[in-house]
C-alpha cells in the first residue's frame, strides 16, 4: 500500500482498505470465486493519492510468476481524523470497484457478495505505508487528475507485461 499524499491522513483510510481486502480473502465466497481465475493469487498493490476523483481506479494488471498483480490508484479521502470504521463504505467501494476491473481483465464470473466486514478496533494496528511523490519527470500528476500506468509502475516497480 502507498500512497502520493505527503501527510498521514491517508492512514485511517489505507487501514479501512487493508481490512477489506483481509475480509474478502477470509470469505469463501470470494475464495470460490478467484479459485475459477486459474491463478494462485492476486497480489494488490493500491495507492491512494490526494484530491483526484476517480470514476474508477486507475489499473494496471499484470500476471507475474503464476499469479494476477493488480496494482490500483484511488483517492484519498480528505484529511481529518476519521477512524477507519468510518471510511469503510469508501473503503468497499474503492476495493469492490478494483475487483470488477480485474474481473473484466482477467474473464471472470460477477462478483460475490460482500460479506459481513468484522469490526475493527478503534485503535487499529498501523502498518508500513509507501510514501512517494509522482515521478516528476512524468509531470507529475496529469491533468486528467490521475497517474498514468507508467506512473503506477514506476510505484511498484512492475516489469511483466500488463494484461491486455
Amino acid at each position: 500500500m502507498g500512497t502520493t499524499v505527503d501527510d498521514r491522513s491517508p492512514q485511517a483510510y489505507m487501514v479501512a482498505l487493508q481490512h477489506v481486502v483481509l475480509a474478502l480473502d477470509d470469505d469463501p465466497a470470494w475464495r470460490r470465486w478467484w479459485q475459477r481465475s486459474g491463478t494462485a493469487e492476486c497480489e494488490l498493490g493500491i495507492v491512494a493519492e490526494g484530491h483526484v476523483d476517480h470514476l474508477r481506479p486507475s489499473a494496471d494488471i499484470r500476471r507475474v510468476a503464476g499469479k494476477v498483480r493488480a496494482n490500483f490508484t484511488c483517492a484519498a479521502p480528505e484529511a481529518g481524523g476519521r477512524r477507519p470504521a468510518e471510511l469503510f463504505p469508501l473503503a468497499v467501494h474503492e476495493v469492490t470497484g478494483m475487483f470488477e476491473v480485474i474481473r473484466e481483465a482477467i474473464g471472470l464470473g460477477a462478483l460475490p457478495p460482500m460479506p459481513h466486514l468484522p469490526d475493527l478496533p478503534d485503535q487499529a494496528r498501523e502498518f508500513a505505508v509507501t510514501r512517494k511523490a509522482p515521478p516528476a519527470e512524468a509531470g507529475a500528476v496529469e491533468p486528467q487528475g490521475y497517474l498514468t500506468l507508467i506512473q503506477i509502475e514506476e510505484f511498484f516497480g512492475d516489469e511483466a507485461p500488463p494484461i491486455r
